[in-house]
């Protein structure tokens, strides 16, 4: 598709499912060479994680509930982050983005960037046929009284990384292990579960989550979004040193 020259492109891979710990190397490899200038344009990584918890700036031991030997043998890493906000899941059937923007290009200011996140998720699920909403006092996009979508950022030189995750087809019980996002007696949904409570017909969720996604964010943010290899990607950043 052509644009108008000078448009602002929002890079976006699709990396499909990846260990925790490669996917954190990676978006700080991305946000290093956006601080750098390594990177000209922003950037959606897209993911999948195998089951793992992760614990922001705020979180609380308490709301960490399974034991370790539980999380063990369940197969469930856990990994502590810089990014803000509490305790939260992700695993197979989430899609998880990590945004890296410079928002020197945008707005110099954390909470608009929030809001813009939440709306762009809000956007996306409106194109699936989900009314969903911000809920007062919290971070995050809600389906009426449960939670569908977290979100926890983090920015350096007003660069972001981490971002936001959607439940699409995830079993919701893996969100037993803790208390999520730090809030006692939420009621975590799904994609699949708000489209099967409104009786619509099943689709490819996944696919068409992420491509919602995509759009809506580029959006929200007045950018142009562009598809590009993981590979690509790989290869921009291999001048910038670790």
């Amino acid at each position: 598709m052509s644009r108008p020259a000078g448009d602002r492109l929002l890079q976006v891979a699709h990396i499909g499912r990846l260990p925790y710990a490669e996917a954190l190397e990676l978006q700080r490899s991305v946000a290093r060479a956006r601080i750098s200038g390594a990177l000209a344009e922003d950037v959606l990584l897209l993911v999948e994680h195998p089951p793992v918890i992760t614990c922001g700036r705020s979180s609380k031991a308490a709301h960490l509930v399974a034991l370790p030997a539980v999380l063990a043998a369940r197969g469930v890493d856990v990994h502590e982050i810089e990014r803000g906000g509490d305790v939260t899941f992700h695993g197979p059937g989430q899609l998880v983005g990590y945004a890296i923007i410079d928002l020197t290009r945008h707005r110099q200011d954390l909470h608009w960037y929030l809001r813009q996140l939440e709306g762009a998720l809000i956007a996306a699920l409106s194109m699936l046929g989900i009314a969903a909403e911000r809920r007062a006092g919290f971070t995050g996009v809600w389906v009426g009284d449960r939670k569908i979508a977290s979100i926890g950022v983090h920015t350096r030189d007003w660069v972001t990384w981490h971002g936001f995750a959607l439940n699409v087809t995830t079993d919701v019980r893996w969100f037993d292990l803790i208390v999520p996002c730090g809030i006692a007696g939420v009621e975590m949904t799904t994609v699949a579960r708000e489209l099967e409570r409104l009786g619509s017909p099943r689709f490819d969720m996944e696919s068409r989550a992420s491509d919602a996604v995509a759009v809506t964010l580029a959006t929200v943010l007045d950018l142009h979004p562009v598809i590009i290899p993981s590979a690509s990607l790989l290869d921009a950043l291999e001048p910038v040193a670790h």
